[in-house]
């Protein structure tokens, strides 16, 4: 069985952060984005023979980032998907390297708690689902009694189902996942303006192809600002630095570097802290701190600092009388 891992989008709603590295290489909990997919996949009972990455968007950083650390682990190869056209497209790309045998396709911007051990030993089509409020954001499906599939629609502007399609799909014949995504992209069938690989998998059911559906224990968004500071919280109750400073005042959860410097500063919780990076003077909660930043005389929270990042606060002295209002900017 080989492992797809879809990582050519662009990161729009993390921007700036995605104006200088790929979505999957921004870090949370002390690890980037596609490090927590990758981990959790190896650490399965099945051995893989193969991942295989579709990259686009600074994919020269993506594999340069990923080789060294995962080439003694696994085989690796890294596709090339020049024009985004769909995840359909970006799954297509990768038939020439997959010979008949069973996939794993798993989408590389979303962190995923499951037990992929039960479905991956079934021997079975699996798609991972969880209900959701707004199915309009996402492809669903609907399901009968049994938790068989019985339609996908990729979304649908008046859902009758909630159970979203999280981004996993275990996939048993995959010669017949390339023969219909063949089709649709032969025949220019797209939905909502790209190549989807739920029209594919439509075909094939209609083909009797069994799918079944698993509820994922854990969703968790990296997709915008606000959701990545809740996946790092989500995260670093799972594990968390504790390590202790002299100057400092620690409230856990939080992942601090060993090569990180705090001085003066009251750091947690929920705060994760990069390589060498520099807190001085400040208080720091729910906020994730990237490489080589340096903070100091700040009051921060909800925030997200970059790598090289050099901010210097200021301390304000005030002296003002009764029954006054002050907002200070």
């Amino acid at each position: 069985m080989k492992i797809i891992i879809p990582v050519a989008g662009i990161g729009s709603r993390l921007r700036p952060h995605t104006h200088t590295i790929p979505k999957i290489l921004i870090k949370v909990a002390g690890k980037t984005i596609i490090e927590h997919i990758l981990d959790e996949l190896l650490k399965l009972d099945h051995k893989f023979s193969e991942i295989i990455f579709i990259v686009g968007h600074f994919g020269d950083q993506v594999e340069k980032y990923i080789t060294p650390k995962y080439k003694r682990k696994i085989r690796l190869k890294f596709v090339s998907q020049g024009e985004r056209r769909g995840v359909g497209h970006a799954i297509y790309l990768t038939r020439k390297f997959i010979n008949d045998e069973p996939v794993f396709i798993i989408l590389g911007d979303t962190i995923f708690r499951a037990n992929f051990n039960r479905i991956i030993k079934s021997g079975k089509n699996y798609i991972g689902v969880k209900e959701v409020d707004d199915p309009r954001r996402f492809g669903i499906v609907f399901t009968d009694s049994s938790h068989k599939i019985t339609k996908f629609i990729e979304k649908p502007e008046n859902p009758l189902s909630n159970l979203a399609i999280v981004g996993i799909y275990l996939i048993q014949n995959s010669g017949s996942l390339f023969t219909k995504l063949d089709y649709i992209i032969k025949n220019n069938i797209k939905t909502k303006g790209e190549f989807q690989i739920t029209d594919a998998l439509q075909l094939m059911l209609k083909e009797k192809e069994v799918f079944r559906t698993f509820k994922i224990d854990k969703w968790l968004d990296c997709g915008k600002p606000e959701t990545l500071l809740s996946t790092n919280k989500e995260l670093l109750q799972e594990k968390h630095t504790k390590k202790r400073f002299k100057t400092a005042i620690i409230h856990s959860p939080v992942y601090i570097s060993k090569t990180a410097s705090i001085k003066n500063s009251v750091i947690g919780p929920y705060v994760s802290i990069g390589d060498k990076a520099v807190i001085e003077n400040s208080v720091i909660k729910n906020s994730i701190i990237n490489d080589h930043a340096q903070i100091n005389r700040l009051l921060l929270e909800g925030s997200v600092i970059g790598s090289n990042v050099f901010v210097n606060g200021v301390y304000r002295h005030l002296n003002i009388g009764d029954s006054s209002e002050v907002a200070l900017g």
